[in-house]
């Protein structure tokens, strides 16, 4: 079996010298460099078998638990197989996956030549985790039957929708009016039975062709979740990348082709969105969110799933393929939802628009305060290499913007920021405070440098608020972390940040000392190497930074933070550094929690968070789902009626956003003959801006913690009304 596999079947030969020295290359490397200093060894072993039979089958659907115990006999002999180039538990599993990929196959072929039945009163797990792998192939195939029938019932729904939506297009309140094309209205109008007829003819070939697609995984595809099941041990961010996943990566890194500026990652089967790209076309978009989940694609503007290409199973690099195009040309993304709904997002696909992802800033007002807050929000940590442009400056010209109109305090909003230059968590900390240590940073062989600031001026010295939530990662982290030690800053936000306090560096396994060994290339190995600690010890990673003042988070239902991953890094602490706490003014946070805590409990809009927040997770508990028309019908209607009673669009008018104009343009530059376009974007942008904020619930109730700031340190009354 090994030799038949030593001929690589997407051309070329995959030598079994390569693979010798490869396995060496590999253990060395993470033995050496990874942060965590780890043995590859049985103990190890053991949990790495674990993650390759995840890998292998992670839907439960394929390999019987006779299959599993087969492998097993080598749970604790990976690390051999690894050091001495030899794979036999690669060998077997292809082997027993194929045979298990026809059979599922034969299943399909089955249990399509005619319709299901959906009267029947029938439920699946859908949850692998609530799963065991099955003894019997028996049950096996009622496993796959009922996948079958679930699927087909989904997609018969979709296309009941679409077609309630051609009968009756007023229904889509949130589509904006469009002139209606030809083929649009040349639609046909189905009956019950060709609509069901569809469903079941593209269920059909979608799993024919997924099936396909698993069968063509050649032996380096089966390797690489060999090789990363060792690599996960160390940490779930070091990752081994074969050569051809290594080229995907360098694109990405360049940014050379057009997509829809989203990172996606393969979970539980699934394509999902895990950040959206600031200035990107889907961040413009403004319809795609952190957690979809998309289940197919499709080109152009058809509203009908059942034309497009599943991506259910597909491994994010082939899906990729599916999403990237050329610029200007429309890809729909047929999502769902954390709340269960689906939805159809079409999105043009277009390079990230530099000037829309640089940091804004406004001047609000509350009605009801009397006061004047200055708003800033950064995105990302961006830096150009070569001394351009650099978030740092840009945050230090918006608070001389807001500073010149009399601000009262500012709000910092790294909420969704995931990090970026290092460099400018150090110098942008440095904006307000006088001169001292901003982090520390241990190496793999735990060596701690310190960052500091050594300029002892400020930019702004006055009240100031640090906005974070789930998604704030690693510089944000670091930023928030330093003006919280200082106690320059109050911290406001969800429950913690992400807890994402490490780094990694991709090393090229073509370079160096493994270059040019029988001319073969042997890809990239991304590794942790270093560890990020707050000036008081404690490191972010894992408990990343918790909020002076919590207040409710939208998505907290949502497990996709550090410490939510498999084998993530630790807490831990190192000494504290020495640094002077901030001493032109103090803040009451125990009053400051007391006050805000009063308040959340009455504001309608913090109450529609908790309460869509406890829906959610009551509905990610609901993992069987009906397999019967009637019910299904009956509980996706009480899902969007929940839905919508809960939706959080709520805007506040008496929030007032002003001297934002500036702020909007900045880096922006208007090529010739594109100026009327550009006025009337700019309009559309003005108002989204201005909208966005009327409807952050977090960012009024951080405006009133300012005021709450304002009453302590200046002794002066700002609400004239009654709290």
């Amino acid at each position: 079996m090994g030799s038949a596999f030593a001929q690589d079947q997407k051309g070329g030969l995959f030598s079994v010298n390569r693979e010798q020295f490869l396995g060496k290359i590999l253990k060395e490397a993470l033995e050496k460099y990874h942060y965590r200093k780890l043995e590859v060894n049985d103990d190890l072993s053991g949990k790495a078998f674990t993650q390759y039979v995840e890998k292998l089958d992670y839907s439960k659907q394929f390999l019987l638990q006779s299959d599993v115990d087969k492998l097993a006999k080598y749970k604790s002999k990976m690390d051999d197989q690894m050091l001495g180039g030899k794979y036999p538990v690669v060998d077997q599993s292809i082997e027993i996956m194929k045979k298990r990929i026809g059979q599922a196959e034969s299943y399909r072929k089955k249990y399509f030549k005619k319709r299901f039945n959906f009267t029947k009163k029938e439920f699946a797990e859908v949850d692998p985790k609530k799963r065991k792998f099955v003894k019997k192939e028996k049950d096996l195939e009622q496993l796959w039957r009922k996948t079958f029938k679930q699927s087909t019932l989904a997609r018969y729904v979709s296309i009941m929708e679409d077609q309630d939506n051609l009968k009756n297009p007023k229904k889509d309140k949130k589509k904006k009016k469009k002139k209606v094309s030809k083929k649009k209205k040349s639609t046909k109008i189905l009956t019950k039975d060709e609509m069901l007829a569809k469903a079941h003819d593209a269920i059909a070939k979608k799993y024919k062709r997924y099936f396909e697609r698993e069968l063509q995984d050649d032996r380096m595809d089966y390797l690489e979740r060999f090789y990363n099941s060792i690599s996960e041990i160390f940490d779930p961010h070091t990752t081994y990348m074969p050569p051809k996943r290594k080229e995907d990566f360098d694109i990405d890194m360049s940014g050379s082709l057009e997509g829809i500026g989203a990172v996606l990652q393969e979970d539980e089967g699934y394509i999902k969105v895990v950040k959206i790209v600031p200035g990107g076309a889907a961040w413009r978009q403004k319809e795609l969110e952190v957690e979809d989940v998309i289940i197919a694609v499709s080109e152009g503007n058809s509203d009908a799933e059942a034309e497009a290409v599943d991506l259910v199973g597909m491994r994010v690099d082939d899906a990729v393929r599916y999403i990237r195009g050329k610029k200007g040309t429309i890809v729909k993304l047929h999502v769902k939802k954390a709340d269960g709904s689906r939805k159809a997002i079409p999105i043009t696909r277009d390079v990230v628009t530099i000037g829309a992802s640089f940091t804004k800033s406004s001047v609000i007002e509350l009605k009801g305060l009397k006061m004047k807050v200055g708003y800033i929000h950064v995105p990302k940590f961006y830096r150009e290499f070569g001394g351009g442009v650099n978030c740092t400056d840009d945050v230090r010209t918006e608070l001389k913007r807001v500073k010149k109109q009399g601000v009262d305090a500012v709000i910092l909003d790294l909420r969704n920021n995931g990090g970026g230059a290092l460099e400018d968590a150090k110098q942008m900390s440095g904006l307000f405070i006088e001169k001292g240590p901003i982090v520390q940073i241990k190496n793999h062989n735990h060596e701690i440098d310190v960052l500091a600031d050594t300029d002892s001026s400020v930019e702004y010295g006055g009240p100031l608020i640090v906005m974070i939530n789930r998604f704030s990662a690693s510089a944000s982290e670091i930023l928030a972390g330093a003006l919280q030690d200082y106690k320059r800053a109050v911290i406001v936000g969800g429950e913690m940040s992400h807890g994402k306090g490490t780094v990694q560096a991709v090393l090229n396994l073509d370079q160096g000392p493994f270059s040019n060994i029988l001319g073969h290339k042997f890809g990239a190995l991304k590794v942790t190497i270093q560890k990020f600690y707050r000036i008081n010890g404690g490191s972010t990673q894992y408990k990343g930074v918790t909020p002076d003042v919590i207040l409710p988070d939208p998505f907290s239902y949502v497990e996709n933070r550090e410490q939510d991953l498999k084998y993530s890094l630790p807490w831990d602490k190192v000494s504290a550094k020495k640094f002077n706490l901030w001493k032109e003014f103090s803040y009451d946070i125990p009053s400051l929690i007391n006050k805000s805590k009063k308040r959340v409990s009455k504001d309608k809009r913090m109450k529609k968070i908790v309460k869509n927040v406890n829906y959610l997770k009551k509905r990610r508990k609901e993992t069987k789902v009906t397999l019967n028309l009637k019910q299904w019908l009956k509980e996706e209607k009480e899902n969007k009626k929940m839905v919508e009673k809960l939706k959080l669009d709520d805007v506040n008018t008496n929030l007032v956003v002003s001297h934002f104009e500036a702020s909007l343009k900045s880096h922006e530059k208007v090529r010739p003959g594109e100026e009327k376009q550009w006025q009337e974007d700019f309009k559309q942008r003005k108002e989204e801006w201005v909208e966005s904020l009327q409807k952050d619930a977090g960012l009024e109730e951080a405006m009133k913690i300012v005021a709450d700031i304002i009453e302590q340190t200046q002794d002066r009354v700002v609400y004239s009304k009654a709290k």
